[in-house]
């Protein structure tokens, strides 16, 4: 069963929780290594094709998500680059980095909002609560974030997470 996940926007925050049927060591692999990023990350009917991680604090994520499916019309074939910039690791607890959009060459974009993100993997009746805080520089930055289709996408993008930590679990 899917659990469903819950958005609270307030201002320039944006708060994610979601509960997934796994230990928050496992969780936190599924976010820190490539070999399961690359399983997971991004919208139903995208594939990352590129994707570099060196994580540590002071390291970063390099990636391109594509659209794959057909059914999405113009987004077909489109590729969408991002990077993130690692600030705080606690192992199996916290990842802290600034999450921006980017070029296939790792340079940010000047133009699409960053936001500075905790991603926090707590415990919870067996299970772990992954809460992801998100700041961005303005109300406005937010807005233009959650218009462009960002909860539907990281709702699916949780539910694809949720598909890789049960295969994984087998």
């Amino acid at each position: 069963m899917t659990q469903a996940m819950m958005v609270k926007a307030e201002g320039n925050v944006l708060t994610l929780e979601r509960v997934f049927n796994a230990p928050p060591s496992l969780v936190f692999q599924a976010f820190s290594q490539a070999e399961h990023l690359k399983h997971w990350w991004g919208p139903r009917g995208w594939a990352i094709t590129h994707c570099t991680v060196d994580f540590r604090p002071g390291g970063s994520w390099h990636y391109c998500m594509t659209c794959q499916d057909k059914e999405q019309g113009d987004f077909y074939g489109m590729e969408s680059w991002g990077k993130s910039l690692y600030k705080e690791i606690v192992e199996n607890e916290k990842i802290v980095y600034t999450d921006y959009f980017s070029d296939k060459d790792g340079n940010l974009s000047e133009e699409m909002p960053a936001t500075d993100a905790t991603l926090l993997f707590e415990s919870y009746e067996g299970k772990t609560k992954l809460i992801n805080i998100s700041i961005y520089d303005t109300a406005e930055s937010l807005k233009t974030v959650l218009d462009m289709g960002m909860e539907q996408g990281v709702t699916e993008t949780w539910d694809r997470l949720d598909e890789r930590l049960a295969e994984i679990q087998k």
